[in-house]
């Protein structure tokens, strides 16, 4: 299966609908009047939905098993077909939609079952997703290709060529990924001055944000957070507890990282842990929903 232990917990919804077509009016009035041999064809069928939906992943070798929070099955009897809705919802990683699907097909496929014996035109028609919503794909933000982005190494290891950078490269390419381009990637030493320095000259020329990686931890030579918290006029508690919410998730030590997220006038500052692991985990904690900052700072609501 794919590997979604990357992917944050969201609320996630999918519609999906089937069509069954019969071939005449006499066999809906049969279904409406539950008159049909098999049973009550709508109740039946509803039944059959919901297993399905719930056992998706014993039948479909790439889905992943997940926790069914809610299916609703809605049935619209037509002059000659009956059309299905199966609705889904999740808190989960990864979304419902080929649940959603798979409800609706076994409903369908059920009436035919059932009225097969005494309509011998039944057929199953248009299985398809309706609607989706959950995940990253909700918060695309508008213009976000434009933002003017740094990243900042902040070791003396790699500034004096005793290691490769890691973690910057990492966060670069997650950002590449999201269809955002850092134009400014700076590798500098562990020290307040110099960062501050840099920080600086960036929120000089009006960069939108500013990811620092490294010098999050508890040693001595970990000062990124002194360095940039005189800076910072807002912070963000709620960006930082999400980071270390979805590290300590994965390894317990992500409660002793100190990453430090806030604005100073327009520019984004984020603190992220050196390491590349740390880096990745909390890219992936916070993108791209937290690009929707950039919005709020325009008076745009992006939830409206």
């Amino acid at each position: 299966m794919v590997d979604i232990t990357h992917k944050t917990t969201t609320l996630r919804t999918a519609v999906a609908q089937a069509i069954v077509k019969v071939g005449s009016a006499e066999t809906i009035k049969a279904v409406l009047d539950n008159t049909v041999p098999k049973g009550n064809v709508l109740e039946v069928s509803r039944t059959a939905g919901l297993f399905a939906v719930k056992n998706t992943s014993s039948v479909i070798p790439d889905c992943h098993p997940i926790p069914i929070e809610y299916t609703g099955i809605e049935f619209e009897c037509l002059e000659n077909a009956i059309k299905i809705e199966v609705t889904v919802k999740t808190i989960y990683k990864t979304g419902v939609e080929v649940e959603a699907m798979h409800g609706a097909s076994i409903v369908a496929l059920t009436m035919y079952d059932m009225l097969k014996p005494i309509d011998t035109n039944v057929e199953i028609s248009t299985v398809k997703l309706i609607h989706k919503k959950g995940g990253k794909s909700d918060h695309k933000i508008k213009d976000s290709q434009s933002l003017k982005i740094a990243v900042i190494v902040c070791s003396d290891s790699v500034s004096s060529g005793k290691k490769e950078d890691k973690s910057g490269k990492v966060i670069s390419e997650k950002l590449e990924k999201l269809g955002l381009s850092v134009s400014d990637y700076l590798v500098v030493s562990d020290d307040i001055q110099v960062i501050q320095a840099n920080v600086q000259q960036l929120c000089d020329v009006k960069t939108n944000l500013i990811i620092l990686t490294g010098g999050t931890g508890l040693s001595s030579k970990d000062i990124t957070p002194e360095a940039i918290t005189p800076f910072i006029e807002r912070r963000i508690l709620g960006v930082e507890e999400a980071i270390r919410s979805y590290g300590q998730q994965r390894t317990p030590f992500a409660m002793l990282s100190r990453s430090v997220v806030g604005f100073k006038d327009e520019t984004l500052l984020m603190a992220l842990p050196g390491s590349a692991n740390g880096a990745a985990e909390s890219i992936d904690a916070v993108f791209p929903a937290i690009l929707h900052l950039f919005q709020l700072l325009n008076g745009f609501d992006h939830g409206k």
